[in-house]
């Protein structure tokens, strides 16, 4: 497609996954999720592009559902204080504009008809960063990669951390053999 004589630039999006006070340094927190959190700030501050940021949203009776039953852990109950984004990525998002998305499982089935609306006709191109990359960084990149199989859709490992360090790589490897690139 070209515009002018030159080619058309895509529209770029970056969704932020769960950069929640219970993934970074609450009830699910980890030193690598801490440990992303300059690389993310400053992903965020350079970016230009529309944001998606993701929010793992449970309710009181999050231990009477089936994740609950499976990871016995209160975490990410809307309105209290582990919910809420980490305090550094919220001060770099106040400067930007962004859409927010809350989820109630692992992968959001909201975020790709919201990404399809925002990009009206207009190529366009996915980043993802964020917790847990084994976990909802994965679900959402398989999920936007099963809904947009021809759009670049990559994900940036130094903004990203898994439930452990081992998680972390295998998922990588899992998105890179479902042709996500991992940068």
């Amino acid at each position: 497609m070209k515009k002018n004589g030159k080619s058309a630039e895509s529209m770029k999006f970056l969704v932020i996954v769960d950069m929640q006070k219970d993934f970074v340094d609450g009830a699910l927190g980890t030193k690598e999720a801490q440990a992303i959190l300059p690389a993310a700030v400053e992903k965020i501050g350079r970016f230009d592009g529309k944001i998606f940021v993701t929010l793992d949203t449970h309710g009181e009776d999050y231990l009477e559902t089936a994740e609950g039953k499976h990871l016995p852990v209160r975490h990410c109950i809307k309105g209290t204080p582990g919910w809420a984004q980490d305090e550094k990525i919220a001060a770099a998002l106040k400067k930007k504009s962004f859409t927010p998305v809350e989820k109630k499982t692992f992968g959001s089935v909201d975020l790709p008809e919201l990404i399809r609306k925002a990009a009206g006709k207009s190529r366009f191109e996915i980043e993802l960063i964020g917790l847990c990359t084994d976990i909802c960084v994965i679900s959402n990149a398989l999920i936007l990669k099963a809904h947009f199989p021809e759009a670049p859709i990559s994900v940036d490992s130094a903004c990203c951390a898994g439930v452990t360090p081992e998680k972390h790589f295998a998922a990588l490897e899992t998105m890179r053999s479902c042709q996500i690139d991992v940068r």
